[in-house]
């Protein structure tokens, strides 16, 4: 079937969720004219009243998450489909699936070992032969972390300075909430690998996203929840940073993405995750004492007394900070690497709005306007289950500057 054919450009799956809706509004203001867009959920009901709060006349298509053929028909009725419904290994398999087989490209907002894993097991060489490019990992995870590498190779690459080695990303500022859907999605999986010692390897390998684990490099143990003195990793960073609670699985995504280019990156590159805690006495303090949260929070999450507590404590999927919040939130990323070569480069990736929720719905948006709208300037990857560095590349750089994000890299 060619893109002629199909009814709709773009179909948000999970239109009348939280991000859901910021993300169908995004889209509302920033669509090229013409653009044909749909919204598809469970409710029409619901998906009707997000229609008329955006004042548009989107079509409306009906499909529950558990209706495998359902989906096969939303998946073809479209060039793209955006989904924001998490968990993702509990209720997109099906969909990442319909897609793939029916060649329709793939955007979504997972930040799950494991069910990334399970797509690249499951939908790869069927999006290789139809020419889908499944692309998960599309807003606050993954896109500044695979993005903010791939702008840094590249400056590196075309100062022919050599490859990445040791490559560092530090969160340097941010402000916005945890969002109740990435919570919903630790939760998940934490169930899942409770009691099964293979998954908690997948989870665990720090090349669990990988294509073929034994073509990777032996670098030794790469721990995703360090402490580091800021000084070690750059000269200007003061203080002791924290590990950064996405490391786990925006680390995995980067290395999938070098793997997938050939290591253009480094067969060297070694990278790692971590978080800005100040610059004061008591940093090393707060860093570990985040560390230790983290750990807590993990173990909390999996023993039923502690579990009730919590589920009763955290923020719920679905639900959402106001829209002054969001406005007020942003974040400041900021990437240090050392080349073959003995130069130093730094990158950043800067932007305003709540990172979980305002500034995802950018990101997620644009994601899916490039796959719509930008052909020729995509990356010639053809379809597989590929990461945004590798499906989207240097035409997502260009319409997130153009949408007002930072996103530079250059010589120290």
């Amino acid at each position: 079937m060619s893109d002629h054919d199909r009814d709709h450009d773009i179909v948000v799956y999970g239109a009348s969720g939280f991000v859901g809706v910021l993300t169908a509004r995004y889209l509302a203001e920033h669509a090229p004219a013409g653009s044909r867009l749909a919204l598809a959920g469970r409710s029409r009901e619901r998906l009707a009243e997000v229609r008329d709060r955006l004042g548009v006349d989107w079509p409306i298509i009906v499909a529950d998450a558990a209706d495998p053929a359902a989906l096969a028909t939303l998946a073809s009725s479209t060039r793209v489909v955006l989904t924001t419904v998490g968990p993702y290994l509990k209720y997109g398999v099906a969909l990442a699936r319909a897609c793939a087989e029916a060649g329709t490209d793939y955007v979504d907002l997972t930040g799950e070992v494991l069910f990334a894993r399970d797509s690249i097991d499951g939908n790869h060489e069927s999006a290789r032969e139809t020419g889908a490019r499944i692309v998960h990992s599309c807003g606050f995870d993954s896109v500044p972390s695979d993005i903010g590498v791939h702008v840094l190779a590249a400056q590196v690459a075309a100062d022919g300075a050599g490859e990445l080695t040791d490559t560092t990303m530090v969160v340097t500022s941010l402000r916005g909430g945890v969002s109740g859907g990435t919570i919903d999605s630790l939760r998940h999986q934490l169930d899942i690998v409770k009691n099964d010692r293979r998954l908690r390897r997948v989870a665990g390998s720090p090349y669990s996203l990988s294509p073929d684990r034994n073509a990777e490099p032996d670098l030794g143990r790469q721990d995703d929840v360090a402490t580091v003195r800021g000084a070690d990793v750059h000269p200007r960073l003061r203080g002791t940073l924290a590990p950064f609670f996405m490391a786990s699985y925006n680390t995995r995504v980067v290395r999938r993405s070098n793997a997938l280019h050939n290591h253009r990156y480094g067969r060297q590159f070694r990278y790692r995750e971590l978080m800005s805690v100040g610059g004061s006495p008591l940093s090393p303090l707060v860093a570990n004492g985040l560390k230790l949260g983290f750990g807590a929070l993990v173990a909390g999450l999996m023993l039923p007394p502690t579990r009730f507590l919590l589920d009763r404590l955290l923020p719920k999927p679905g639900s959402g900070p106001s829209e002054e919040v969001q406005r007020a939130g942003h974040f400041t990323i900021d990437f240090f690497t050392t080349t073959t070569t003995g130069a130093r480069y730094t990158a950043r990736f800067r932007a305003k709005g709540d990172p979980g929720y305002a500034a995802t719905a950018v990101m997620l948006g644009e994601s899916a306007l490039a796959l719509a709208h930008d052909g020729d300037a995509l990356p010639s990857s053809g379809g597989g289950v590929l990461t945004p560095a590798t499906a989207l590349g240097d035409a997502l750089v260009e319409r997130l500057r153009a949408a007002g994000m930072e996103i530079s890299a250059a010589r120290v």
